[in-house]
Parts: C-alpha cells; structure tokens; sequence
C-alpha cells in the first residue's frame, strides 16, 4: 500500500511540473507571465517528492532528512529567484528597477 501512495506522489509532483513547463512555453504575453507558472513546480513538486521519500524511506533517514531540507530550501530560496528575475527584466526593459513616472499613482498631498 505504501508504494501505491509513493507512486501517486511521484506522478502529482511529475505532473506538476509538465503542466509548469507548458504554462511557460505557453505563455506568450510577457515574461513576467511567465514567471508565475514556476510556482507550483518550486512548491508543490518538492514537497509531494518529499512525502514520497518521507514515506519510503523513513522520516529519520539520512535520504527523508535531504529531502525534506530540499524541499524546505526550494520553497523558500523561489520567492528570492523570482524576485531577482523580475528585478534583473525590468533594469533590462527601462534601465532601472524604480517606478517610472507615468507608472504612479495619484500623489499623496
């Protein structure tokens, strides 16, 4: 019965990640587009992997403890990444990360 619910996780986190590949080869607007399609692969694929080790190979084991540290890692470390690769894309687009002008709001008076 394990090995049934490993394969289930395995196949979850495989599908999560086809489906956010195709959401970035398929997105055509922009990039920024894009980048919301990594998410679930950052996310959801690490942690259903995890719980598959967790459960095949003990919670305790030095296998279940690299896998629970990556997924830990991968969720947090994504925020940073995609942060960085919106950053760097917009210097590129308008040579500066700060809002321009015509980007602002109404002032505050």
């Amino acid at each position: 019965m394990t090995e049934v619910i490993v394969w289930i996780l395995v196949v979850v986190a495989f599908l999560t990640c086809a489906m956010s590949v195709l959401g970035v080869l398929l997105t055509h607007r922009n990039a920024y587009d894009g980048m919301h399609f990594t998410g679930p692969a950052s996310s959801v694929a690490p942690v259903a992997l995890a719980i598959a080790v967790l459960i095949d190979f003990g919670p305790f084991s030095q296998a279940g403890l690299k896998a629970l540290l990556i997924a830990v890692l991968l969720i947090l470390l994504n925020a940073v990444v995609v942060h960085a690769t919106a950053r760097a894309l917009r210097i590129r687009e308008h040579g500066r990360w700060r809002l321009l002008p015509e980007e602002r709001g109404r002032e505050r008076e």
